[in-house]
């Protein structure tokens, strides 16, 4: 495997992690203009931005951060 998968792999995983860890934060009252927050937002945002405006919410649940761990975990894999 050459260094490019192994990087692309790593930072799916990164962002698997750092996705997980936002939906965590999410449920409980933190001031969104916390650092930590604030540079979690804009990382994962990219990626979760997209695919907010294809998939509904599905009343008070959002579900894009856990479909884009699977989209995520899926490019992941095929790279192996």
């Amino acid at each position: 495997m050459t260094w490019v998968l192994i990087f692309i792999k790593l930072l799916c995983d990164l962002f698997s992690i750092l996705i997980i860890i936002r939906a965590i934060l999410s449920w409980f009252p933190i001031n969104p203009h916390n650092p930590v927050v604030s540079v979690l937002n804009q990382v994962t945002e990219p990626i979760l931005a997209p695919l907010r405006r294809i998939i509904p919410r599905l009343g008070m649940i959002d579900i894009t951060p856990m479909v884009a761990i699977i989209i995520l975990q899926v490019v992941s894999q095929l790279l192996l």
